[in-house]
């Protein structure tokens, strides 16, 4: 684990994280703590006890502790929640996270996601269904089909065989919100 910035000030940050849709309607929202960056991206957490909002609706609380980490120029983020969550690592299939600025990120929702459930420990792609008719809805151009599909494809490899992010590296990061993998 390593950081740019550790000082408190930095650590402490509060960010705005934003997913929306291809037509810019806020998606899924909420704030969380920047924890700090490595080779794999900028890290997020959130304690237990975090909300979050699916557009401008109401408060859901997450009741177990997780960390999001936002890789530069890839078409994915990935949560990876602590135990006892029955989903250990959850990836959205995005456009590239985008900072606008250090305290906020936003990306667009492209429906596809690859997750990894602890009483499997197979990765699996789901919401392929919505992927496909959110194509036509949204009109989705070739090339952004093209890196959705591209980016599935290796989250589900790369968590398969636990490389990249998905080999450990987001442990201590997550012992930083108290969780535990």
């Amino acid at each position: 684990m390593s950081t740019t910035d550790s000082s408190p000030a930095a650590t402490q940050r509060l960010v705005q994280v934003n997913y929306r849709k291809y037509d810019g309607t806020l998606h899924w929202n909420l704030r969380m703590r920047r924890l700090g960056e490595d080779a794999h991206g900028i890290w997020l957490g959130l304690p237990a006890g975090g909300v979050t909002r699916k557009g401008h609706s109401y408060e859901i609380p997450i009741p177990e502790p997780h960390v999001l980490l936002f890789p530069r120029e890839a078409w994915w983020t990935a949560t990876f929640n602590g135990a006892p969550r029955k989903t250990e690592i959850y990836c959205d299939i995005t456009t590239p996270p985008h900072w606008p600025s250090p305290d906020e990120v936003t990306m667009v929702d492209l429906d596809l996601d690859v997750l990894l459930r602890r009483a499997t420990r197979e990765p699996i792609l789901v919401d392929e269904d919505e992927f496909a008719e959110h194509q036509v809805r949204y009109g989705y151009p070739a090339d952004v089909v093209t890196a959705a599909q591209e980016s599935a494809d290796w989250l589900m490899d790369a968590i398969a065989r636990a490389r990249g992010p998905f080999a450990g590296a987001h442990q201590a990061w997550l012992a930083m919100v108290g969780g535990t993998a």
